[in-house]
């Protein structure tokens, strides 16, 4: 077996990011220690990266973008649906879900959601009160956004749906 051989990345410390006295504290931390990964002579030799751009009818392009609105619609305020959405739109679309954030604005209010994939992001903007949601959907590689317009009507159940989609980064 190869031995490893170990490379200083840089100096990790902690506290959240935003918070001004974290930041301050950070900069005077004396004692963090570097982190470190470790290599195998296999992995050390750069390979070539793999192009995710799509090629669809002859146009070659970064990935699609869909701007979805909803109209009429339910549930607009309900953390849980929205969540369940993202995860499931992920999946429909053949992503990978790497993170869901979600925040609400109070009771009655809407809310904003993100689900960061992989391939790029779901994203959720809702205003309960006008029965309107605005969904960003940007995929890349092999994944269908449009897989995930089914999910999003079940969840909220719209009187309409408005989509357009944006080719991002052509190249050809």
């Amino acid at each position: 077996m190869a031995k490893a051989s170990v490379h200083k990345l840089g100096v990790v410390t902690g506290g959240r990011r935003g918070s001004a006295a974290a930041m301050k504290a950070q900069a005077n931390v004396s004692s963090a220690q570097p982190l470190a990964v470790a290599q195998t002579p296999a992995q050390a030799e750069p390979s070539p990266a793999k192009d995710y751009f799509v090629e669809r009818n002859g146009v070659k392009f970064a990935g699609t973008h869909l701007l979805v609105e909803l109209w009429g619609a339910k549930n607009l305020g309900d953390l849980a649906t929205t969540d369940a959405m993202l995860r499931e739109s992920t999946s429909a679309a053949g992503a990978t879900l790497l993170h869901v954030h979600l925040h609400h604005f109070g009771p009655n209010a809407g809310l904003s959601g993100v689900a960061v994939l992989a391939e790029s992001h779901i994203s959720i903007h809702t205003w309960p009160e006008r029965g309107y949601a605005a969904i960003d959907i940007f995929m890349c590689g092999a994944c269908d956004p449009y897989k995930a317009i089914p999910v999003i009507r079940r969840a909220f159940e719209p009187a309409s749906v408005q989509i357009s989609e944006q080719k991002r980064g052509v190249i050809a």
